[in-house]
């Protein structure tokens, strides 16, 4: 976000947009397992150190918003995901505008977003490979 605020109208919500990068949203499957057991909040498996790795961010006055643009993930070479910007249930104003009536958002905050099917896990020396067409890729090994 280049700017951010509370109850931001979806019309107006791409206004905040910075610009655009390659995220990859990482989940402990163990510690939320474990949570959700205890009757306990997930965040846990979601807020760990290196959770929520992220490409370098280009600005949407390179590239405007993209709506659409291939969205894959590899592992070890093989892809496991692949969709469209386009099939997104949510689009970027409307996420925008529902997170700033829950949260004040600000400048430098990162929204994650677009999960194709294909989830799973990963384990320690795993290279992923993932991109979003027009925007770029990233490049990380799981340690």
């Amino acid at each position: 976000m280049k700017s951010g605020g509370k109850d931001i109208p979806a019309e107006k919500a791409l206004d905040h947009v910075f610009g655009y990068a390659v995220g990859l949203d990482m989940t402990r499957r163990d510690l939320q397992g474990e949570a959700k057991k205890a009757g306990r909040p997930w965040e846990v498996g979601k807020a760990f150190e290196y959770a929520a790795p992220c490409s370098e961010i280009v600005p949407a006055s390179e590239i405007g918003h993209p709506s659409k643009g291939k969205v894959w993930l590899k592992v070890n070479d093989t892809l496991k995901q692949e969709g469209d910007l386009n099939q997104l249930i949510w689009k970027v104003p409307e996420m925008i505008s529902y997170l700033s009536g829950l949260f004040v958002l600000q400048a430098g905050d990162l929204i994650y977003s677009g999960t194709p099917a294909g989830v799973g896990p990963v384990k320690r020396g795993d290279a992923l490979v993932g991109g979003v067409d027009g925007i770029g890729e990233l490049r990380v090994r799981v340690v």
